[in-house]
């Protein structure tokens, strides 16, 4: 008797009201349930999010599908479990009104916010111009790899390992560089400069050389070459830019890579015994008494008649149809960037 009297007891608090919510007698048993089924649909989200973080982990191809089912399986089965535990409480979910009702009052409180971070985080997931691993800029000049695409905001790792969170929507609505989008590599520009009066084409050779020697610099092909552009003529020397195209993992440590390009140029031309200048002024005479250059200060300093020189040779001429070493007139000739078919996307 004293088991069945607790046994009514025990049911008699269960099916007491606590409160009423749209017209329902919510109950402590209720509630009970309720809990107990958000919780172990918040456990199963964690457990099967686990999992599929570590087969990623492991499948570097198929890494954006498996980040976008991630979050499908982990959305789905907490938002599967809100509504079971809903249901649990006694709620009639025949209606949405008691939803609509609760998300009035939530957007009418100050949750527009978080709506638009979460509505903005899931196109970013879906969407293919943005995706885990790539590595971005943001419009303030900080660079990473996007490592998250959360609820609310994105986090970004830069080199240094230090985490950025941004918004979701900053992404969607401000300008964003992708440096590896489709997995593509990029061209990068390599200043560096050398002494008036060196052979343009010894420079070209030498500095070529090593880029194309370099572990990070991928293989030659029609559309993608390493050239070596003069580009101005500098106070103290002349100014080239190397152009190469470096491996995917390279673009993504865009300091260590110039850093790394700039070293091998400076090797190569100390090897080769290719000056590299060194802020200086020169004071060149143009005119002393009818002479001109080192004949007028020949004659200021010894008095005496200059020694007459030979002429200047004249630089060979090349023969017709000859290849040119102007690597920028060479790359003006082929088809423009835009014009260039893009990369065929992986697995395609």
């Amino acid at each position: 008797m004293t088991d069945m009297g607790s046994l009514l007891a025990l049911e008699k608090i269960e099916s007491a009201p606590v409160f009423r919510l749209a017209g329902t007698s919510i109950t402590a048993g209720g509630l009970i349930s309720a809990a107990i089924i958000l919780a172990v649909a918040i456990g199963l989200a964690w457990a099967a999010t686990r999992g599929i973080k570590r087969v990623r982990a492991r499948s570097s191809r198929n890494a954006q599908s498996l980040y976008v089912l991630e979050k499908l399986v982990s959305y789905g089965l907490i938002v599967a479990g809100l509504m079971l535990a809903l249901s649990a409480t006694g709620l009639n979910l025949s209606s949405l009104a008691v939803f609509a009702g609760a998300l009035g009052i939530g957007v009418g409180l100050g949750l527009q916010g978080v709506v638009k971070e979460f509505v903005s985080g899931v196109f970013l997931i879906f969407d293919r111009m943005v995706s885990v691993g790539d590595y971005v800029e943001l419009e303030g000049g900080a660079r990473g790899a996007i490592m998250e695409i959360g609820p609310r905001a994105t986090r970004i790792r830069t080199n240094d390992n230090i985490n950025i969170l941004v918004p979701n929507s900053q992404l969607i609505e401000h300008p964003l560089t992708n440096w590896t989008l489709k997995g593509d590599t990029r061209r990068i520009h390599i200043p560096f400069s050398v002494a008036y009066g060196a052979d343009r084409g010894e420079v070209r050779d030498v500095v070529l050389a090593a880029a194309r020697a370099s572990p990070f610099t991928l293989p030659e092909t029609e559309a993608r070459k390493c050239q070596v552009w003069l580009v101005n003529f500098g106070e103290s020397g002349l100014d080239f830019e190397l152009l190469v195209w470096p491996t995917q993992d390279s673009v993504k440590r865009p300091a260590a890579m110039h850093a790394a390009y700039t070293w091998a140029i400076a090797e190569a031309l100390e090897h080769a015994g290719i000056e590299i200048p060194f802020p200086q002024t020169d004071l060149r005479i143009r005119s002393l008494f009818g002479r001109e250059g080192d004949e007028a200060l020949e004659a200021m300093t010894t008095g005496k008649a200059p020694t007459p020189r030979p002429a200047a040779r004249k630089p060979k001429k090349k023969a017709a149809g000859a290849p040119s070493d102007n690597d920028a007139a060479a790359d003006l000739l082929q088809p423009s960037a835009a014009e260039a078919p893009e990369a065929p996307e992986p697995g395609a």
